[in-house]
C-alpha cells in the first residue's frame, strides 16, 4: 500500500488526496466500479435488476444469522446466505411455478423481514444500520485486498464465460442446441452476483447496491451501438461516477455510495435525452 500512497501523493497533490482513508477509498473505487459495470450489462440484458436488489436485501438475514451464530464479523454468514439465496431463487424460477418477478419478490420480502425481526430484538437494530447506507471511507487495506481478488475473479470469468453467458441470456434454446449447459451458467452467474454484492455491500449499502449494478449498464444501453461499446461505456460510466462521487462526497460531507448513485442517475438521464433526440 505504501507504493500506492506515494503514487497518489505524486499524481494528485490535492488536499482531499492527502488523507489515507481517501487513498484507500480511491483504490477501492478503481477496483469495484469496473466490476459493477461489467456485471451490470448482463443483469440488464437478463432483466435481473430486481434480482440484484433482492440479493442486497438478503444481506440483512445473513447478518442476523451471523449474530445468532456468534460470528464477530458477519461477512462469511452473509456470503453463505447470499449464495444459497441466489441458488434458491434460480431453482424456483426454473421450476416455472410462478412468474420470475413474483418469485423474487417473495424471496426478497421474506429475507428482509426475517433479518429485521432478528436484528431488532431488544432494540439492537441501530448498530447494524451502517449496512443500509454503507461507509466506503472506512475501507481498510485488508478489505481492498478482498476487492482486488474479486476484481481478478470477475475478470477471469468474464473472459472465459462471456460468450456463453450472452448466448444463454439471448436465446436459451439456441444455447442448448450448441451443447451449452444453460442451468450451469445460470447458477454460476447467480453465485458470482452474490459474491460481488456480499463483498461490496458493507461499503456501498443495502439500499443502493442494486442501483450501482444497474445504472451504468442502463446508461450505456442508451448510447451503445454494439456489444463492445455497451461494455466499454458501462465501465466508463461506473468509473467516472465512482471517482466523481467519492470526491464530491468528501467536500459535501455526504454518503459516498448515495452520491455515486446520484451521478449515475444523472448519466442515465443525459444519455436517455441524447437517445430521444437522436431518434
Amino acid at each position: 500500500m505504501e507504493l500506492w500512497y506515494n503514487f497518489i501523493d505524486f499524481l494528485l497533490p490535492y488536499s482531499w488526496a492527502k488523507h489515507f482513508f481517501m487513498k484507500n477509498a480511491l483504490l477501492a473505487v478503481l477496483l469495484v466500479t469496473p466490476v459493477f459495470g461489467l456485471l451490470g450489462t448482463m443483469i440488464v440484458n437478463n432483466k435481473m435488476a430486481f434480482f440484484a436488489d433482492s440479493l442486497g436485501h438478503s444481506a440483512l438475514t445473513g447478518i442476523a444469522l451471523g449474530v445468532i451464530i456468534g460470528i464477530k464479523s458477519p461477512l462469511w454468514a452473509v456470503l453463505c446466505f447470499a449464495v444459497l439465496f441466489a441458488l434458491a431463487v434460480v431453482l424456483v424460477k426454473n421450476a416455472q411455478t410462478a412468474s420470475t418477478d413474483t418469485i423474487i419478490g417473495v424471496f426478497s420480502s421474506t429475507a428482509i423481514a426475517l433479518g429485521i425481526v432478528i436484528l431488532s430484538r431488544q432494540g439492537g437494530f441501530s448498530k447494524y444500520s451502517v449496512y443500509l447506507v454503507g461507509d466506503l471511507l472506512s475501507i481498510s487495506p485488508k478489505d481492498i485486498a478482498a476487492l482486488g481478488l474479486i476484481f481478478l475473479v470477475v475478470l477471469f470469468i468474464w473472459v472465459k464465460m462471456f460468450n456463453k453467458l450472452l448466448l444463454v441470456s439471448v436465446n436459451q434454446s439456441l444455447a442448448i442446441s450448441r451443447g451449452i449447459k444453460v442451468r450451469l451458467y445460470e447458477y454460476s452467474f447467480a453465485v458470482l452476483m452474490a459474491l460481488v454484492v456480499t463483498v461490496a455491500i458493507q461499503w456501498v449499502g443495502i439500499l443502493i447496491i442494486s442501483s450501482l449494478l444497474v445504472l451504468p449498464a442502463a446508461a450505456s444501453r442508451n448510447i451503445a451501438n454494439n456489444m463492445q461499446q455497451y461494455h466499454l461505456y458501462s465501465v466508463i460510466f461506473a468509473l467516472f461516477s465512482g471517482l466523481a462521487g467519492l470526491i464530491l462526497s468528501y467536500f459535501w460531507g455526504t454518503a459516498t455510495g448515495a452520491t455515486i448513485v446520484l451521478i449515475l442517475s444523472l448519466c442515465f438521464v443525459l444519455t436517455l435525452a441524447y437517445k430521444l433526440m437522436r431518434n
